[in-house]
């Protein structure tokens, strides 16, 4: 019989407002301590200097993660006009620099061709794997790193302040994959001034705001105590972009046992994915077909 993991039964969501600083991964880590969680993940990573939403997800909610990493997500950057980096964030070496600044409306006009669909290629410095190796491993190795462009949807993307001639502060709503970094260099490349990313704050995610966050300090005040506790969120929230079924008992039965149950009607098309719920709890989600889900994950209750 094998060994079984240490650690509380306890699943939902915590929004956390990440500071500066920490990768994202430490964020989990001290998450997952403090709840005495056996299992937690998180949905998009943030660079270590990034600041805002990073929703952690606790046991059962784990499932749920790609519905939020393939969310809409929004963002505020400030991009440093006229120097380029190695890293295209403020932590690199400067590359290239420009005296050109471009005026505001300079600028409005360069975002335009960075909405919608789009090719982006990811920084040198990223977590892309080339032949089994990051990205940024090969580049930290001195290799030349060369990466393919991928497509982004982009939502949004608006000029909101210009605090001084060198700096322009952006806010973009995108897709999954998204790179700031590389949206900051390709701009200045496009205005003819080169440009890095200064500062960087996820301010929301899915239905997660960076508002309603709690910080790395209040995690470490409340561990381990039933106010934290107080904090979580229902995993179903993870589910907030897909359309929700009613079951009954035995559909729910049927559903938690990994096979197709009966759900209420709805205008739910077939071939939709869905989720079912028993008395407002997430059961299942999957595919729906002539008025039964068809299991893909399955939601201990």
């Amino acid at each position: 019989m094998g060994r079984k993991s240490k650690g509380r039964d306890i699943s939902g969501w915590l929004v956390v407002d990440k500071p500066a600083g920490m990768t994202s991964t430490a964020v989990v880590n001290k998450v997952r301590w403090a709840f005495d969680a056996r299992k937690a993940g998180h949905a998009g990573t943030l660079d270590p200097e990034a600041t805002g939403v990073l929703a952690v997800a606790l046991g059962e909610a784990t499932k749920t993660v790609p519905y939020i990493t393939d969310a809409l997500k929004a963002y505020t950057f400030t991009v440093r006009l006229g120097q380029a980096t190695n890293t295209d964030d403020a932590e690199g070496e400067v590359i290239a620099e420009s005296d050109a600044r471009p005026t505001d409306d300079q600028i409005k006009a360069a975002l335009s061709p960075f909405l919608g669909e789009i090719m982006q290629v990811p920084p040198k410095f990223s977590a892309v794997k080339i032949d089994g190796q990051r990205a940024y491993k090969l580049a930290r190795d001195g290799e030349d790193v060369e990466l393919a462009a991928r497509p982004l949807w982009v939502e949004e993307l608006i000029l909101v302040d210009r605090p001084d001639p060198d700096h322009v502060v952006l806010e973009m709503t995108c897709g999954k994959g998204g790179y700031v970094r590389a949206i900051a260099r390709d701009l200045g490349e496009a205005l003819g001034c080169h440009g890095h990313v200064k500062q960087l704050r996820r301010i929301w995610s899915g239905p997660f705001d960076a508002e309603d966050g709690i910080s790395v300090q209040q995690i470490d005040e409340m561990a381990k105590s039933v106010a934290l506790d107080g904090y979580l969120r229902p995993l179903e929230e993870g589910l907030a972009d897909l359309p929700e079924l009613r079951c009954t008992p035995e559909g729910a039965a049927r559903l938690r046992n990994g096979n197709p149950g009966m759900v209420l009607a709805s205008d739910v098309e077939y071939g939709d994915e869905a989720w079912a719920s028993l008395d407002g709890k997430a059961v299942a989600v999957g595919v729906y077909k002539s008025g039964e889900l068809h299991p893909s994950r399955v939601f201990v209750d």
